[in-house]
């Protein structure tokens, strides 16, 4: 039975033998093919009677249009595919190479004849281990090499002709694909398509990667991609060419790379040539293996972390990882490997290419990105926010990574960019690359030339700046996604930054330590920051939900800040003009209720890198750029900047200068950015950092912004540490002369100042507000901040500017041996307006600072808190005596009347000194004494309404009604009026005068004025007649003494 059974295969096998080489039908062929013999020139050559021809014939079948001719051909075809040795030639050129690689046996019978087509499977197996360069692969012949690839491209119409992935894939073919027709390729597609299905069998799966690895070898074994890219091929010459990069046998890979590059320059592609390529590409990335140099040089890394992964990508996606650092280390030649399969992949330009993402993005991208927008650049926009999935996020940052260091590979900006890199960084075409400026280094050349001015010229184009700035918007979340960046920081990011582990913290935390990087990070880092404070607007194309806005923040921040920007900033967000006016907003609103934790951090990160470099803040920039190249240059650090054009616009302006050197733009920005310093302590850090140990003493509990620790620091001014103390003096000054910098006084007077001030200038807020404090409109707490500032203007002259302009003069004229006392860095404790007070009650103050002081005296009537030295001195003796009245809400003056009510049960000196003073200063004026005043405003109307108020001249009127009889005050009036003038008595005794007005007073206010008067006037009438005898008597002395 075996005999007869291997006869007639042997009988089968040589009648299928001599059917390709009978001259009888090479004569069919010749009269059936005629027509296309003649167009083939190849077959025409042919000697007959080898069976050439028919092989000839076969070879070119996809030419073939005549029908006949096509038939018997095909019929033909059937025959010498069904096994390798019927092939014309490819016994001769192949047989070494089956031997050594032990694929079978070359003669005829010893094996089942339909087992023939493991050979060739054997055959390519081996040409695959060869590429990959496995351990103990054979070299296979070169001319065996062209009759394998050749056999595979000549199988690639019909799966029915690859007998070995046939038979092995039969059942899978009626599992996946019944309804797929055979020809052209469609059902080695529909395979491919399935070949990870859990339900596809191993061996059928097995041979479906080999194929897929001969078509990366040569794109011809694909008969659908050499059909559908033929005429784009041609078209722009996509040959294999040994002088491209990378001239490997890759045919797959040139021809991506090419047809890549022509659509990527705008070329027309076929659709059918796209949808091919596509395909292919998505191939290349679900299988790390189709890949050879991956096989290569990554075997360490897939064996040592990615193991177990094979199946849709995920391998590949596992190398990604290694490659990015997350899993142990990566060898470079592996690390080239991906970088260039990303690039034939690019799965940049479609998402789906990469099946991994696709799979992990499926479920959200239709909550995250619109219709219009690019899904990547999209999905990077809400990275780490909570509509991102954990798996989406991991793949998604694995790919930008290798995307990150060939800036081409980013579609977007490779084509608003392309034209700038080839002016400014000589780049060539989308596949080329130069060891000059390699891709990595194009980004680079981008940025940099980002930020230049014009007067340096060769910027880009703004479409490409606004990419630029989008690239950095994105990479700023992971300094993974920075090359540059990455490689220049990576000692600083060791030694700083070893704990930020969190999404964006590295970045932030290379920002906080700019000062402490080495050079080269720190200037990546800067130019970094300069360029990604710039508004970048809306990205082209994309409605508001991909909107990145002209705020540089990530989009954690951004989705943080929502409700703020809803409720305040909505408007500059839909209509944002590129100049950082949403920014702005947000601080502005830092301290709104709809502010939330996270959205406040943000926002004061932002204000505290900005402060390290002016060319942080984008608007401050622009507009004063020119005027610190002019009046500041060679200063950098944003505070410093302020300083030195606040002090230039202050110089210009105390000198009547005739133009202001600094722009009116400038100084237009210069008050935001004075403004928003002054909200939080951290935002000038010589300041903080001199109060750093007061801080963490006196306000450990005091949160930063709202200006919150700056207050507890005045509060607690006499605690503080000589340095700092300086400092907040320094800063109380600045904000006397300028109100509007008192961030606190602002805020909560905020409405007041619209009611009450709208017509004052910036610098006379306060004066306003001191002049509507005991209005019944007023707010309360507003007029408790402004008693606040009242108490620390009257602590020292120098913190109240009115008053200092108009007693120029009589300061050092009166006080100057208090000033030669003090030191340079202490402050007076209101010694020289007690002084200047001391001398309004002596009438000989200058009119301009007799005034002031007149407002002063009845402002601290009202408020003992007001009077620092009455403060000092006479603390423990309102405790013990007024302690009811000094804790009275409103202060009227009572603590004041108390005291003088109690003058004689004070024993400190220095108390009841401050009491007698008091009662001195209201004898010159009566609005000194808000009590007296208060009870003898009827009379004084009544009796004294022609006499002009100060000078004591009202006091004076008053006290001579009292002692007429004819006159009758008001009961309160002269009970009160009586009781100061006992208490001025008591003073007299007390502390007698100190110069002759203090004692006229002192006689105009006696109750024995008329005799002490009446006294004077005798005895200066004594003295004259006496003058006048002495006179004559020597006169007459002198004319004897000439007669003589």
């Amino acid at each position: 039975m075996f005999f007869c059974t291997f006869s007639l295969l042997q009988l089968l096998w040589n009648y299928k033998l001599n059917l390709t080489t009978d001259p009888k039908f090479e004569s069919v062929a010749v009269e059936v093919c005629k027509t296309t013999i003649s167009e083939i020139k190849e077959c025409a050559a042919e000697e007959l009677g080898k069976g050439y021809l028919v092989s000839c014939l076969v070879d070119h079948r996809g030419n073939i249009s005549d029908y006949q001719c096509n038939q018997y051909i095909t019929k033909m075809t059937t025959i010498v595919f069904s096994d390798y040795r019927l092939i014309c030639g490819f016994m001769d050129q192949c047989r070494d190479d089956i031997n050594a690689l032990r694929c079978g046996s070359i003669s005829t019978g010893e094996k089942d004849i339909h087992s023939q087509g493991e050979v060739i499977a054997c055959l390519e197996k081996g040409l695959v281990r060869e590429a990959e360069e496995q351990l103990g692969a054979h070299a296979i012949k070169d001319d065996c090499k062209k009759s394998i690839m050749r056999v595979a491209e000549l199988s690639s119409d019909d799966f029915h002709l690859d007998r070995y992935l046939y038979f092995a894939c039969r059942e899978d073919r009626e599992r996946f694909c019944e309804n797929t027709l055979a020809g052209e390729g469609r059902v080695y597609k529909c395979l491919f398509n399935h070949k990870f299905e859990e339900a596809m069998s191993e061996r059928c799966r097995e041979a479906l990667t080999t194929r897929q690895k001969l078509i990366a070898q040569d794109y011809k074994v694909s008969y659908s991609l050499a059909k559908a890219c033929k005429s784009d091929l041609r078209k722009y010459h996509c040959s294999a060419d040994s002088n491209m990069p990378r001239a490997r046998e890759a045919r797959l890979s040139y021809l991506l790379l090419c047809l890549e590059s022509a659509v990527h320059r705008g070329r027309v592609v076929s659709g059918e040539c796209q949808g091919e390529m596509m395909d292919y590409r998505r191939m290349l990335m679900e299988d790390f293996s189709l890949s050879p140099e991956i096989v290569l040089h990554c075997r360490s890394e897939i064996e040592g972390h990615c193991s177990g992964l094979h199946r849709k990508g995920r391998t590949l996606h596992c190398l990604m990882r290694v490659g990015r650092g997350d899993v142990g280390a990566i060898d470079p030649d592996c690390q080239r490997a991906l970088q260039t399969l990303i690039q034939e992949a690019d799965p940049g330009a479609d998402y789906r290419i990469d099946r991994a993402l696709n799979e992990a993005l499926i479920i959200i991208k239709f909550l995250l990105c619109c219709r219009s927008c690019r899904i990547l650049s999209c999905l990077m926009e809400h990275l780490y926010t909570e509509k991102m999935v954990e798996d989406c996020e991991h793949r998604l940052l694995e790919l930008q990574y290798f995307i990150a260091r060939d800036w081409k590979l980013d579609p977007i900006l490779y084509k608003k960019c392309q034209g700038d890199a080839a002016r400014l960084c000589h780049t060539h075409g989308w596949n080329e690359t130069s060891e000059m400026m390699p891709p990595g280094a194009i980004f680079s050349c981008l940025y940099r030339h980002a930020y230049r001015s014009v007067e340096q010229g060769r910027r880009l184009s703004r479409d490409c700046k606004v990419e630029v700035q989008r690239i950095l918007h994105q990479r700023a979340l992971d300094v993974k996604l920075d090359p540059e960046l990455q490689r220049r920081c990576m000692t600083d990011l060791g030694k700083w930054c070893s704990e930020k582990t969190e999404a964006g913290q590295e970045l932030e935390c290379l920002q906080d330590h700019l000062e402490d990087l080495l050079s080269d990070c720190r200037d990546v880092v800067g130019n970094l920051t300069e360029l990604e404070s710039e508004p970048l607007g809306k990205t082209l194309n994309c409605s508001r939900c991909c909107a990145i806005g002209d705020i540089q923040i990530e989009a954690l921040l951004m989705q943080a800040c929502e409700p703020v920007i809803q409720t305040y900033c909505h408007e500059v967000a839909d209509n944002q003009i590129n100049t950082g006016d949403l920014m702005e907003c947000l601080v502005q609103n830092k301290h709104q209720k709809e502010m939330n934790e996270k959205c406040a951090v943000g926002v004061t990160h932002f204000q505290l890198i900005q402060i390290k470099d002016f060319r942080f803040s984008y608007k401050f920039k622009t507009a004063c750029k020119e005027d610190v190249l002019k009046l500041c240059p060679n200063i950098k650090k944003k505070v410093d900047v302020v300083i030195c054009l606040s002090t230039t616009v202050r110089n210009d302006t105390l000198q009547d200068a005739k133009e202001q050197r600094v722009s009116i733009k400038c100084r237009k920005q210069l008050r935001v950015e004075e403004v928003e310093m002054s909200e939080d302590i951290r935002l000038e850090p010589e300041l903080y950092d001199s109060c750093k140990q007061d801080i963490n003493r006196l306000c450990q509990n005091v949160a930063f912004g709202n200006a919150q620790v700056i207050e507890c620091l005045k509060e607690n001014k006499r605690q503080l540490t000589q340095r700092c103390h300086q400092r907040i003096f320094k800063l109380q000054e600045n904000e006397m002369v300028d109100p509007e910098l008192d961030y606190q006084l602002m805020r909560v007077c905020k409405h007041m100042i619209r009611r009450f001030c709208t017509e004052s200038e910036g610098k006379n807020v306060l004066q306003c507000l001191k002049q509507n404090k005991n209005s019944e409109l007023m707010d309360p707490k507003c007029k408790q901040m402004i008693t606040k500032r009242q108490i620390t203007q009257n602590t020292d002259y120098r913190l109240n500017p009115v008053l200092r302009k108009a007693c120029k003069a009589d300061i050092p004229k009166f006080c100057q041996p208090i000033l030669n006392k003090a030191t340079a860095d202490s402050e007076l404790e209101g010694q020289v307006i007690s002084c200047l007070k001391l001398k309004y009650a002596d009438q000989r103050l200058s009119p301009d600072c007799e005034a002031q002081i007149q407002v002063i005296l009845q402002e601290s009537a009202l408020d003992y808190r007001l009077d620092p030295q009455l403060q000092i001195h006479c603390t423990q003796e309102i405790s013990r005596l007024c302690p009811e009245e000094a804790a009275a809400q409103e202060q009227t003056g009572q603590v004041e009347e108390c005291l003088k009510v109690n003058l004689l049960k004070i024993k400190q000196e220095g108390c009841k000194k401050e009491v007698l003073n008091m009662l001195k200063e209201s004898k010159a004026d009566i609005f000194v004494d808000p009590v007296l005043h208060t009870a003898c405003a009827l009379d004084i109307k009544h009796q004294c309404a022609a006499i002009p108020p100060g000078r004591g001249r009202q006091m004076s009127c008053l006290i001579e009604a009292l002692q007429d009889k004819r006159v009758r005050l008001q009961p309160e009036c002269k009970k009160r009026l009586q009781d100061r003038i006992d208490m001025w008595s008591y003073a007299a005794k007390v502390a007698p005068a100190d110069g002759f007005s203090d004692l006229a007073m002192q006689v105009m206010t006696s109750p024995s004025k008329n005799y002490i008067l009446t006294v004077i006037g005798a005895g200066v009438a004594l003295l004259f007649m006496g003058g006048l005898l002495c006179g004559r008597i020597t006169k007459r002395v002198t004319q004897e003494l000439k007669d003589r």
